[in-house]
């Protein structure tokens, strides 16, 4: 397989001769205002510009967005991508919205798929802390994410585990599948007064735990205002740890071949 990190949580996947597109953010630098009430919310979002062209990443076969929070489904795909693309989402919620906004070829994710050929399970998640879905509203905004499992006999078993802290469902997947590549969204993504919302350098550690022959690949960082976790201090986190050779930390339009 080749994986290409985009930009934030965007990723080009080449899987078993099927070439997916996962959370498409396409927007222009600095389109949108940050996130109200969460971390560094006066930067303007994206913080970077696309490493590659609109046109070149939409020459996919499938496109999977695993929620529709706006750094994973801005108006620029809604506006961009060909309403008659085909397009896979979490939950009926998610498909209704899209649908809403013209997307014709809009299918629901099962637990269990076959797109292609690939199998692709749905993994659960949790966007925040139990503390932080207690509170009503607060719930309402992180909603529900999914993660994605693909697999097929002819390449390695890889996770996308999508926008989730480190959770029993995360970790039961871990088992469950036993993935050879498990990407995990670690930039740290903060909430003012609620704390992280997405994974940090604490979870690849842990992952490895878990999966000591897994590689991890870290995403979603540098991007979007709130996400607080740089490169440059996981892979010093990496390193002390002496586990450099199993975190991969891609630059933006850098291709990993596994």
């Amino acid at each position: 397989m080749q994986l290409t990190q985009i930009r934030n949580a965007t990723l080009k996947l080449d899987y078993a001769g099927v070439r997916f597109l996962i959370d498409p953010m396409l927007s222009e630098k600095e389109t949108w205002p940050g996130f109200p009430g969460t971390a560094r919310s006066h930067l303007r979002n994206p913080m970077v510009s696309l490493p590659v062209s609109v046109d070149e990443l939409l020459d996919v076969d499938v496109i999977i967005v695993t929620h529709t929070h706006q750094d994973h489904w801005d108006e620029a795909a809604q506006q961009l991508i060909p309403k008659d693309r085909v397009i896979y989402t979490q939950n009926e919620s998610d498909a209704a919205l899209l649908r809403s906004q013209g997307f014709t070829a809009v299918s629901v994710l099962a637990d269990a798929n076959v797109i292609a050929g690939v199998s692709v399970a749905k993994t659960d998640g949790q966007h925040g802390s139990d503390e932080a879905y207690v509170i009503p509203e607060v719930a309402e905004r992180l909603g529900d994410a999914c993660g994605l499992v693909f697999s097929q006999e002819d390449e390695k078993t890889l996770y996308v585990a999508g926008d989730t802290i480190w959770v029993p469902p995360y970790a039961e997947s871990l088992e469950k599948y036993t993935p050879d590549v498990v990407v995990l969204n670690m930039g740290l993504a903060t909430v003012d007064g609620i704390g992280a919302i997405i994974m940090g350098k604490q979870d690849a550690l842990r992952t490895l735990e878990v999966l000591p022959s897994a590689t991890v690949v870290a995403s979603h960082m540098e991007a979007v205002n709130h996400c607080l976790l740089s490169r440059d201090e996981l892979r010093a986190f990496v390193a002390e740890n002496g586990i450099q050779d199993r975190v991969l930390v891609p630059e933006d339009g850098e291709t990993l071949n596994f």
